[in-house]
């Protein structure tokens, strides 16, 4: 009985190979989409976290920008110290040039300054802008407030417009707020008596010269741009942002108004618990417990130093991501800001991550597949990669992957690239770059130098004196020497990051990978003519006596001469022209090229 041979039963080369990447791709792709799913979960609440700390810092800048420049403001028009008369007619002209300057500190927001006595009078300094400016007088308590419009701090008073309502500044929350506190102090947020726009104002009590009260100066910070802020703040697709003072009432909110005008006409604060936004009610409650209490002040006492995060559950159950921060001042000022966002704001970017997982996932078992069955076609993928570097180099593109590496008659055929891409790269005769690298070299350095911010470099241009005559009296053979000795003049010259190329006949360029200045540039170039000068050892000393051997440099520096190559190559060659025909009286030189004839007249850029 024959005993079946067991290589009946081994599976193919293609199968062999093609089997194990594919199986492998497929678990793979199976375990990062899962471990992508977990991660992209799990990073949520981090990712949240420190997007909600962000929002809330943003909002802090936002609200410490109105608010900082409010004590200086103060200090301005009553510096600490002086005492204010019992009737400010007495000295009206010296308040009003203080109010000026003091609004003159913080025109945005700060543009608003005032002042209000036991007597019930009052002045205040309202600035339009710059130049112009607008006086509130009350000089009896009777009277109502007169508007005078003028420009300029001595401009002239026009009276534009007389109150219809009368004001008391004693009524006003900042007079009775300042008059109670010996610092600096902030009233609560309340509705302008002109405007109905959201206003805090800090006060400071102001005493006469026995030390007894005499009124109270305090400036305005309207709080309508901080509201616009916020409203216009992107948290998320379902997010919301909102301030509140520690009683409950709205400062500014992006889901909701801050003011409402009752049956009656009149404007009257929002408290967060009544916007009729539910996600509002739920998340300022969460805040409101976890605020230190203190005779039903809920933001009283010590409050958690920095920004916050918390977790809640929102009206429809599901869970939001939360932060707030409790903004204080030496002055009073206690406000807390909160952000909150939907947890589904966040996963919804995790679902999409995954679904591209799978579609990636997918794609890889396809070229998997692919890779599989090409590895048996190994051969052919070398010769025709090897093919296409070939036609590539032909094309001019000389940066294409050495293969030198590979096994065998592939091998071999990858260093014959090798070998002739470096000879496409030099000049066969001085062995330094030729035209073509040195283009190449220089339009990289170009592009090296818009990247980063490197601009500083140069480009000589060097064309040998009397070399014709050489050819024509010594041969071409000991010109060619001539060209070789000359080229490694050259390479002594420059430093070793420098590239040294010859273009044609005896012309050659060079790099100076950087510089400084144009003094540092032109003592490269004086040497470069000064080793050029030295005596030639391929031309013998009968030679020497009456040849005046020698060059013309030129050269032109990034980006103040060009900013390609085109541009840089033309203006180091009419420079060197130029020199080389400054000196027509002591040399003897050829016919006088014409620019339209430079062989860079037709670089493509």
């Amino acid at each position: 009985m024959q005993i079946p041979s067991p290589l009946k039963f081994r599976l193919s080369l293609r199968q062999l190979l093609t089997i194990p990447y594919v199986v492998l791709i497929l678990l793979l792709a199976v375990t990062v989409g899962a471990l992508s799913y977990q991660t992209g979960s799990r990073a949520v609440d981090t990712v949240s976290s420190h997007l909600l700390l962000e929002t809330v810092g943003r909002i802090g800048q936002a609200v410490d920008r109105h608010v900082v420049g409010s004590g200086a403001v103060l200090e301005a028009a009553f510096p600490d110290g002086m005492p204010a008369v019992s009737d400010i007619r007495t000295d009206m002209d010296a308040l009003r040039t203080r109010f000026w300057i003091a609004t003159s500190l913080h025109l945005d927001p700060n543009n608003y300054v005032y002042y209000g006595n036991r007597m019930g009078q009052g002045l205040g300094l309202y600035r339009h802008s710059r130049t112009d400016g607008e006086l509130r007088v009350k000089l009896d308590p009777a009277d109502y407030r007169s508007f005078f419009r003028f420009t300029g701090i001595d401009g002239k008073l026009q009276l534009a417009s007389t109150e219809t309502k009368l004001f008391d500044p004693r009524e006003r929350p900042w007079y009775k707020a300042g008059a109670v506190e010996k610092l600096h102090t902030w009233t609560s947020v309340y509705i302008d008596f002109v405007t109905e726009d959201l206003v805090a104002t800090r006060a400071r009590r102001v005493t006469g010269r026995q030390g007894q009260f005499e009124g109270v100066v305090a400036t305005d910070v309207s709080l309508r741009a901080l509201n616009d802020f916020v409203t216009q703040l992107k948290v998320s697709p379902n997010g919301l942002a909102f301030i509140v003072e520690p009683n409950g009432d709205l400062i500014a909110s992006s889901a909701s108004p801050n003011v409402k005008t009752l049956a009656d006409g009149s404007k009257a604060r929002v408290p967060a618990t009544l916007t009729g936004n539910p996600l509002i009610s739920a998340i300022y409650a969460e805040v409101q417990a976890r605020l230190p209490a203190n005779s039903g002040d809920a933001a009283a006492g010590t409050a958690p130093r920095g920004p916050q995060t918390f977790n809640v559950a929102g009206p429809d159950g599901q869970t939001i991501h939360a932060a707030y921060e409790v903004l204080k001042d030496d002055a009073g000022l206690q406000w807390v800001m909160v952000v909150a966002m939907p947890r589904s704001d966040f996963m919804s970017g995790v679902t999409e991550n995954v679904v591209r997982t799978a579609i990636l996932s997918t794609l890889a078992a396809l070229a998997a597949i692919a890779i599989g069955l090409r590895i048996l076609n190994r051969l052919a993928g070398d010769l025709k990669h090897l093919s296409e570097a070939a036609k590539r180099s032909h094309d001019g593109d000389l940066h294409w992957p050495d293969d030198a590496s590979r096994p065998a008659e592939i091998g071999e055929l990858a260093q014959s690239f090798v070998s002739m891409r470096q000879r496409l790269q030099t000049d066969e005769l001085t062995t330094l770059a030729n035209r073509d690298a040195f283009l190449l070299r220089l339009r990289q350095r170009i592009q090296a130098a818009h990247q980063s911010g490197d601009t500083r470099f140069a480009v000589l241009f060097i064309d040998l004196d009397r070399f014709k005559m050489i050819n024509d009296q010594f041969g071409h053979n000991v010109g060619d020497q001539v060209l070789v000795e000359v080229a490694q003049r050259l390479r002594d010259t420059v430093r070793a990051e420098d590239l040294v190329a010859r273009l044609s006949g005896d012309e050659y360029v060079v790099l100076l990978d950087r510089v400084n200045d144009r003094e540092g540039l032109e003592r490269v170039r004086q040497q470069i003519q000064a080793a050029l000068k030295a005596p030639l050892k391929a031309l013998d000393a009968v030679a020497l006596d009456v040849l005046d051997f020698g060059g013309s440099v030129g050269e032109a520096i990034f980006p103040d001469d060009g900013t390609d190559a085109e541009s840089l190559l033309k203006k180091a060659d009419r420079r060197m022209y130029g020199r080389k025909f400054a000196r027509r009286d002591q040399m003897a030189t050829g016919p006088r090229r014409r620019e339209s004839d430079s062989i860079f007249s037709g670089l493509d850029k």
